[in-house]
């Protein structure tokens, strides 16, 4: 099972999260590229960061939307969608190469992850920017979404994600971030639902429905408060259960 986190999320002078302690307990990093978080110095700190520990780096591609962190939906022409995507593919991508290794796989990111697994436009310029650029990078997604089916009929790889520091609804899809229950807080109750995910592939939602969940990767935000102890505890968990956090890419 992967174990993958967002990470470069800082802009500047400003740091979100503890990239570096991060980058000691997970397989997979999904790096900022610089639209909705990230600048060239964090890359290539991150990139650096990732390269010594053998931890396979993602392109975490999101809105041109500093200021909203990159949840704020905006409306992409196909065309502009897909060319900012490859841009952004190609910064992160140079600064992996400085490390003799490359992007790995690509994720949305926030509004565009969500909006991606719906809106079959934006789905459809995501898979035209990973086809033109890399046909063999993965795409790291919910599974059953617009944008897994699009890929897969692309013909490009589909990793399915889970989140164990989000709560879900009974349809398998997120709780919006504007709930209050929307984040799992408790690190202890993130590693429990880890290690759901990973051994019985099931996960629980907000009213106790026990739902499907056939994921190869494990998220966890690098901005959710105490993130770094629950990687902890996720990944003793998940070693304690038999589980080597091990990158899918």
């Amino acid at each position: 099972m992967d174990l993958n986190a967002d990470l470069g999320e800082g802009f500047g002078s400003w740091r979100l999260g503890d990239d570096h302690a991060l980058l000691d307990l997970i397989s997979s990093a999904n790096v900022a590229c610089g639209f909705h978080a990230g600048d060239a110095a964090t890359m290539h700190r991150v990139c650096a960061g990732a390269a010594e520990r053998g931890v396979a780096v993602g392109a975490q591609v999101g809105y041109r939307d500093l200021a909203g962190f990159g949840r704020r939906h905006i409306a992409y022409d196909f065309a502009e969608l897909r060319d900012e995507t490859i841009y952004q593919l190609g910064a992160l991508d140079a600064f992996c190469r400085v490390y003799r290794t490359r992007v790995r796989y690509l994720k949305p990111h926030g509004a565009l992850y969500h909006a991606a697994a719906r809106d079959e436009s934006q789905a459809a310029a995501l898979v035209a920017a990973i086809s033109g650029y890399d046909h063999e990078l993965p795409v790291l997604c919910q599974p059953g979404t617009v944008l897994a089916q699009l890929a897969a009929g692309a013909g490009l790889r589909v990793v399915a994600e889970g989140f164990a520091d989000r709560n879900y609804l009974p349809n398998g899809t997120l709780v919006p971030r504007s709930s209050p229950d929307a984040l799992v807080t408790d690190p202890e109750q993130v590693a429990v639902r880890a290690v759901r995910m990973a051994v019985e592939r099931t996960l629980v939602a907000v009213d106790g429905t026990v739902v499907p969940a056939p994921v190869e990767s494990i998220c966890l935000h690098g901005d959710t408060p105490g993130a770094v102890r629950c990687a902890e505890l996720v990944r003793a968990a998940l070693i304690d259960a038999g589980v080597t956090p091990t990158p899918f890419a």
